[in-house]
């Protein structure tokens, strides 16, 4: 995509989840709190593939690569769908970035509100000004073994819940997409462990 598309829909998506925060808990019980931008899009202006985002949910974990319940409905709501971003589901309670999430951006908050410092420099083709700092590679393992023994928690979880269902009626397709995505991120961590 252009690279002022691509900054649009970055903008949108701020918007977006700006306004996805005034909606009742009682229909989106699942609430975004952040989103924070990676990738590309933090560098020189160029044309994109896609934009990796984090939304933050207040979750004590979220396991790499899946979706804390209620992420479905939040994202249809949202049309994230119809969007060119990647997004990844993140924990409130620890930091957002990790090896895919290379030293994102913050874009909104429920805190702050947009952050239109960010999202300027983002426009300017300036995204390294906003980005958080480098991490040493002592705290890149520490939060990737982290992050592992999280997605391990998870893919146990999952396995269980899969195994649980597997022979009951109903749809299985939920809970096994559930296990694959958890499979997935397990996996992915593996690989750079």
């Amino acid at each position: 995509m252009k690279w002022t598309r691509a900054v649009h829909h970055v903008q949108s998506l701020a918007e977006t989840c700006a306004e996805m925060a005034t909606r009742p808990a009682s229909i989106f019980p699942l609430r975004v709190s952040a989103l924070w931008v990676a990738g590309e899009v933090l560098g020189k202006a160029a044309d994109l593939d896609e934009i990796p985002v984090a939304l933050v949910v207040d979750l004590p974990e979220v396991p790499w690569r899946t979706e804390p319940s209620g992420a479905r409905h939040w994202a249809a709501a949202a049309r994230l769908p119809q969007t060119p971003v990647t997004p990844y589901w993140r924990s409130a309670r620890a930091p957002v970035w990790n090896h895919v999430l290379h030293r994102p951006a913050l874009v909104w908050s429920a805190a702050g509100g947009v952050e239109e410092m960010s999202l300027t420099a983002i426009a300017a083709g300036d995204g390294e000004s906003v980005r958080v700092a480098e991490p040493s590679a002592e705290e890149l393992r520490a939060r990737l073994a982290d992050e592992l023994a999280v997605s391990l928690r998870g893919l146990r979880d999952r396995n269980a819940e899969y195994t649980d269902r597997r022979w009951r009626p109903g749809k299985l397709e939920p809970v096994a997409d559930a296990l694959w995505q958890a499979s997935t991120g397990y996996l992915d961590l593996l690989q750079v462990t």
